[in-house]
């Protein structure tokens, strides 16, 4: 009986303060759809850093003229850059990559762009040595020995444009992070003041039950219950949210980066695995923030 009048209790109050309680719920929902919009930032660097860590290479692009005019690298000084380069410490495979090779490797990597194909032409791709490195850390050494040598347009290093690019997504993430951070303050004064609010709508049940000799704990028990359930289904809300943001607008707005191998795509598996620590927030911001307000504002 002590079970069934506390659950009702908490019927009671949710139904009494519904529109607080609405608010809550969406507030709290917004907060963790950031967060989990974070961690999902998190999974996919970390996938795409284990996807590149054994794929990164230095690419030394060679001038015009030898691009259009030694296509199989048996002159000078292509001939004579492809030795150096594989007799240089550190060099794991060195590839050569002609100007034909590298235009139809273009076109794979940007089929699903078909108005950037039109616009490209082979000319415009020069003939490249790809450099595969035993530590990708190390690709100074290729830039060191063969930047400004003859026959030599550029050395162009995968590593520091994938440092950009891992940057820009860290900022995403802390941005998601920050709003999440804010939402959650706003979810918390909610919290506190949602259960302020039902507390003094049963201000007199509440002091019926201590006249009679219901401990504070008891008396306490359905306002916290309360605000763990608005935290339950607030993280329900913001998991499904992600799973709708993902099937409607996310896969539709990378598609063309996923497809190409550009970024790693993020599945339902990854919603799943970010989901229980939604969860787990949910509950102890809600637990904690509905003890301290019952502790320190409200006398049951």
């Amino acid at each position: 009986m002590r079970t069934s009048f506390v659950f009702s209790e908490v019927v009671t109050g949710l139904r009494r303060n519904v529109t607080m309680t609405i608010a809550m719920i969406l507030t709290t929902a917004i907060s963790l759809g950031l967060l989990g919009g974070g961690l999902l930032v998190v999974r996919m660097v970390d996938k795409m850093q284990a996807n590149y860590a054994g794929k990164l290479e230095v690419s030394v692009l060679l001038t015009n003229d030898v691009s259009a005019n030694d296509k199989d690298c048996t002159q000078q000084p292509c001939a004579g850059l492809r030795s150096q380069l594989e007799q240089t410490s550190g060099v794991e495979t060195v590839v050569f990559q002609n100007r034909d090779e590298g235009f139809e490797r273009f076109k794979r990597i940007f089929e699903a762009q078909p108005e950037l194909l039109k616009l490209a032409r082979p000319e415009a791709i020069p003939a490249t040595f790809r450099v595969k490195l035993e530590d990708p850390d190390r690709t100074d050494v290729i830039r060191q020995a063969f930047e400004g040598k003859p026959g030599v347009k550029a050395v162009d290093d995968q590593g520091k444009f994938l440092e950009r690019f891992f940057e820009g997504l860290n900022g995403l993430r802390d941005v998601a992070l920050i709003l999440a951070l804010i939402q959650a303050f706003a979810a918390l004064l909610l919290i506190s003041n949602t259960i302020q609010v039902s507390a003094f709508t049963r201000r007199v049940e509440v002091g019926i039950m201590r006249l009679v000799g219901a401990t504070r704990w008891y008396t306490q028990l359905p306002f916290l219950i309360e605000a763990v359930v608005a935290g339950i289904i607030g993280s329900v809300t913001a998991v499904a949210g992600l799973v709708l943001f993902k099937a409607f607008f996310l896969d539709r707005i990378t598609r063309n980066l996923t497809e190409s191998g550009i970024i790693p795509p993020i599945g339902y598996l990854d919603i799943l695995i970010v989901s229980p620590w939604l969860f787990l927030v949910a509950i102890v911001i809600s637990a904690t923030t509905g003890y301290v307000t019952l502790r320190l504002y409200v006398r049951l």
